[in-house]
């Protein structure tokens, strides 16, 4: 029962932090970036970039603590463009809100609410970005506790 409840509360996680996006954008997508994400986690990941400055990024990874548990994510960002502003290229930081599920062999599964911090670097005339975050987490199944990731990676952009 209790791994079924926690099942049920990472599906609807998941699901509020793709849906939290405004009505309007959803049709939307501006462009789809795909690529790896390194560190903990460490998987592919794809950022769907919206309008006004949104996006929704996706990753489906391992953790490398323990025993190599897959890790499923999804964020609502926003993007900043203001704050770092370099010669060339395009520096935004992000900022949001999501969800995570980490699928434990031994154990419960762990759900829990994401809150990234990011920056990305946007080269000018080149299909890919690069990216660092910094990820804290409160997990609130099966138990409450404090998590903190972090990781760097690249995206080539369609």
């Amino acid at each position: 029962m209790k791994r079924s409840l926690c099942s049920l509360f990472a599906a609807t996680a998941l699901a509020g932090s793709l849906t939290a996006v405004p009505v309007g954008a959803r049709a939307e997508i501006a462009h789809v970036g795909v690529g790896a994400i390194v560190g903990d986690p460490t998987g592919v990941h794809a950022k769907l970039k919206l309008v006004a400055g949104t996006a929704l990024d996706l990753s489906a990874a391992w953790t490398l603590r323990g025993n190599n548990e897959l890790q499923l994510q999804a964020d609502y960002v926003y993007h900043r463009y203001d704050v770092f502003v370099p010669r060339t290229g395009r520096a935004p930081i992000y900022f949001g809100i999501g969800g995570r599920v980490r699928f434990v062999e031994m154990g419960d599964n762990l759900v829990g609410v994401r809150f990234p911090v990011g920056v990305a670097y946007e080269f000018d005339g080149a299909p890919f970005d690069v990216f660092g975050e910094i990820v804290p987490i409160l997990d609130v199944a099966p138990d409450t506790d404090f998590d903190l990731e972090g990781a760097v990676g690249g995206r080539f952009w369609f």
